[in-house]
């Protein structure tokens, strides 16, 4: 573990751009945008860290998403994600460049490297974060995270240890707009890497099969609970959605039923989303789902017990049973379409 870095030499914020094929996550343009307001806040540069191929437009349309600046960590032995050669590049040029804050997507990639590199540079990480702010008066970036299962929000600083960390689960901030009149600079990192240390290799890279839609990107979900009941009433609600084009979601309890894999799971341990429109049938609403769906722009809860948390986040609610609703539901789509 390195030393530590004194508050009082440290300054900007850096998000680490995670990239795949030449196309950087949406987790870390989500960060990008979010940090944008940040770095505002304190009136300090944000810097995008970009490692592997960094081709021309890649590192122009970071600048445009908000970056400052742009380092781009480029050499053969980049191009696969490997722990041990990012942290060593990342916490190289962090000693050299000494930044107040580093930021990273909560991606399998960024929840292996964040880890090592706080450890790395002799700094706490925040992980899995759900909201981000600054502290205006004391300089410190203020982290939030789901605690006790869920149950609470805790609220995180450190106003010692430089840099202050967190990783940040995907979904929770918007996109940002891409300004391409925006202008940066751009630096192109030498990096200086000895095969001869690395001391894991990757044989071979298998894509894993998709087993359907990302619901991270869609505009309309139907998220199930428990309170579906049946595979007959299930049916009827995936009916909907095909009409209104619409994906499927579910709460925790549904998945470990077997009704649907966890791929569509929203919530804590699942995903988080912000659709458009977010219908919610047969869920209770307890926290650890709802953290992962209370973005969305409209939310209808359709669930019989009227007393249901989930009417608490809710536009609107309809207090009736799912076999009443959905086909009367259906009825009028067909009728409209």
């Amino acid at each position: 573990m390195e030393s530590k870095t004194s508050t009082g030499e440290c300054q900007g914020i850096w998000v680490f751009v995670e990239q795949q094929n030449g196309e950087p996550a949406r987790g870390s343009l989500e960060l990008l945008g979010k940090s944008r307001e940040l770095a505002d806040k304190l009136n300090e540069p944000l810097t995008a860290f970009l490692i592997g191929k960094c081709a021309d437009k890649l590192l122009d349309d970071l600048i445009f998403f908000g970056a400052d600046k742009v380092l781009a960590a480029d050499h053969p032995l980049l191009e696969l994600y490997l722990t041990e050669t990012y942290c060593d590049t990342i916490s190289k040029q962090a000693r050299k460049d000494k930044p107040a804050i580093i930021l990273i997507s909560a991606t399998p990639v960024g929840r292996d490297l964040a880890p090592r590199l706080a450890f790395r540079l002799g700094a706490g990480c925040t992980a899995d974060c759900t909201a981000l702010d600054i502290d205006a008066t004391n300089r410190l970036l203020v982290s939030t995270r789901p605690a006790f299962g869920g149950n609470v929000l805790a609220t995180i600083v450190c106003p010692e240890a430089r840099p202050q960390m967190s990783t940040v689960r995907p979904g929770v901030f918007e996109l940002p707009k891409k300004d391409v009149l925006r202008r940066g600079e751009v630096v192109r990192l030498n990096v200086d890497l000895d095969e001869t240390q690395i001391t894991v290799r990757i044989r071979e890279v298998r894509e894993a099969d998709a087993v359907g839609p990302d619901i991270q990107e869609a505009k309309r979900i139907i998220a199930v609970g428990m309170g579906v009941g049946d595979q007959e009433t299930l049916g009827m609600i995936k009916e909907l959605a095909a009409l209104i084009g619409a994906e499927i979601g579910a709460s925790r309890r549904a998945v470990e039923t077997g009704w649907i894999s966890h791929d569509y799971q929203v919530g804590q341990t699942g995903k988080t989303v912000r659709p458009d429109l977010y219908v919610a049938c047969g869920i209770s609403g307890a926290i650890q789902h709802t953290a992962g769906m209370a973005s969305a722009k409209l939310v209808i809860a359709i669930n019989s017990n009227p007393r249901a948390e989930i009417f608490k986040v809710a536009d609107y609610g309809i207090v009736a049973r799912l076999t009443d609703i959905i086909p009367a539901v259906i009825s009028e789509v067909r009728k409209r379409q």
